[in-house]
């Protein structure tokens, strides 16, 4: 098989290249350009998973980012085991094919647990203390020590949160390559996620996000030529293209005001009851997953829903099976934002009975996505002496609740999650073998890849 390596550029569309990505301009008159038509949802999980089982959600069962464990009555958001992706992955079928078959998974979710030979994976240590150590999962166990001996600490605290940096790409990017000089994998999955925070943060504002293109176009341009002078063949994507929005929508809230919704109080805080409320809605950028308790619910949240301002269309079963998105970890009803609009998870209505962990990163107690949390909250004074002061007391071994997050959605300039109108906010696909200028589904990425490792 021929080795190949699948660069995964978060956020890279025809609408961010230009004067400040000079190396993709340069390569995109090489090398093919073809557009990858999403799937809904366009989030990480769904589209990953999409690419590498040539499936989509009905069958692979990746709704989304997150979804409701109605046998727990939990909402779980971020989880890691490959075993909920309930497809055949394209590494199974490259080992049946080829017994030296090897793949190398750098970042890609749903990492753990898989049939990859060689994996990397975020996966902090949380201590007694309530400290949170950065650190990550690998296999082989050992591979996890000789890169972090080899590199440093993996930058947690940059890969996600306030203080998001190309340095957290940059380790990634360099663990693939010390594994590629090591063990020569037949494929590659590299996971590059730093062009997306700048994009949900201040949407296509040039002004704002130039050093962001350009440093993500300078560790692209070193990726390129490492792989290509080891003669493996590369195929440079990404999952969705960000659009600009002004609107989010609480629809919790609105669940709520109907007395859908329940909430239990704890220390004069208020926490989603998803177990006892008769619907709710499981927020994932600019797509809902809404569980309704009773099916006699279901028609009258729906045309609730519909009347919300910024909702494009509330899909019931027969839409969902439509979009292929009908799955029993799907939402009763599934809500599609306008463009400019997207969902956060905000279920309470008076901000001083928010959950402790709302203004805190909190990625796994969050009942929905929440990228606010890229913000340190502006109407904190002296934020960085409050920091270093919090920081010290954890040093210290004291537990401090690092509450710097703000309440504030309209905070945020890009999302995504639907098909965007625009062609230019679609992902991308460079690689050789393709006529330029294809427009493919997302479950073609699968075959895309096997082509090239046929070659």
């Amino acid at each position: 098989m021929q080795r190949t390596v699948v660069i995964d550029v978060v956020g890279l569309s025809d609408r961010v290249i230009g004067a400040h990505t000079p190396f993709l301009q340069k390569w995109s008159r090489q090398v093919p350009k073809n557009y990858i038509r999403p799937l809904v949802p366009a989030v990480t999980c769904s589209m990953q998973a999409t690419y590498l089982t040539g499936q989509h959600p009905q069958t692979h069962g990746i709704v989304g980012n997150g979804w409701y464990f109605k046998e727990e009555c939990e909402i779980k958001f971020w989880r890691q085991s490959n075993k909920l992706v309930t497809a055949p992955k394209i590494w199974e079928a490259a080992k049946k094919l080829d017994p030296n078959f090897t793949c190398a998974n750098l970042f890609w979710w749903y990492n753990m647990y898989s049939g990859v030979d060689y994996s990397v994976t975020p996966r902090p240590n949380y201590l007694a203390d309530g400290r949170k150590i950065p650190d990550v999962y690998s296999h082989p166990p050992q591979l996890r020590d000789h890169l972090q001996q080899q590199l440093g600490q993996f930058p947690l605290f940059e890969f996600w949160g306030p203080r998001t940096t190309i340095r957290s790409s940059k380790w990634i990017a360099d663990a693939a390559k010390s594994i590629e000089a090591q063990y020569q994998p037949t494929l590659s999955l590299v996971y590059l996620p730093h062009l997306d925070y700048c994009l949900q943060k201040y949407g296509h504002d040039s002004d704002k996000i130039s050093g962001d293109l350009n440093e993500i176009d300078r560790l692209i341009e070193e990726m390129v030529t490492f792989y290509e002078g080891r003669e493996v063949q590369v195929v440079l994507l990404s999952e969705y293209g960000i659009s600009e929005v002004s609107n989010p929508i609480s629809l919790n809230r609105v669940l709520r005001k109907k007395e859908w919704l329940e909430v239990r109080e704890e220390r004069g805080l208020e926490l989603l009851d998803a177990g006892a409320s008769r619907a709710f809605a499981v927020a994932d950028h600019q797509v809902a997953h809404v569980y309704v308790k009773n099916t006699q619910d279901v028609l009258a949240i729906k045309s609730t829903l519909e009347a919300v301002e910024g909702v494009a269309e509330v899909w019931g079963a027969e839409e969902q099976s439509k979009h292929q998105l009908d799955h029993h970890r799907s939402g009763d009803l599934v809500v599609i934002a306008k463009p400019d609009s997207w969902f956060n998870y905000y279920y309470w209505l008076d901000d001083h009975k928010a959950p402790d962990f709302a203004r805190t990163v909190d990625i796994h107690q969050k009942p929905g996505y929440d990228p606010v949390e890229m913000f340190a909250d502006p109407q904190i004074k002296w934020l960085m002496a409050k920091v270093g002061w919090k920081l010290l007391k954890k040093k210290l071994g004291f537990r401090v609740l690092m509450d710097i997050i703000p309440l504030d959605p309209t905070l945020i300039k890009g999302s995504h999650g639907i098909v965007p109108k625009d062609k230019k906010d679609w992902p991308l696909l460079f690689t050789s073998g393709i006529s330029s200028g294809a427009t493919l589904d997302a479950a073609d990425i699968y075959q895309v890849i096997w082509n090239q490792l046929s070659n």
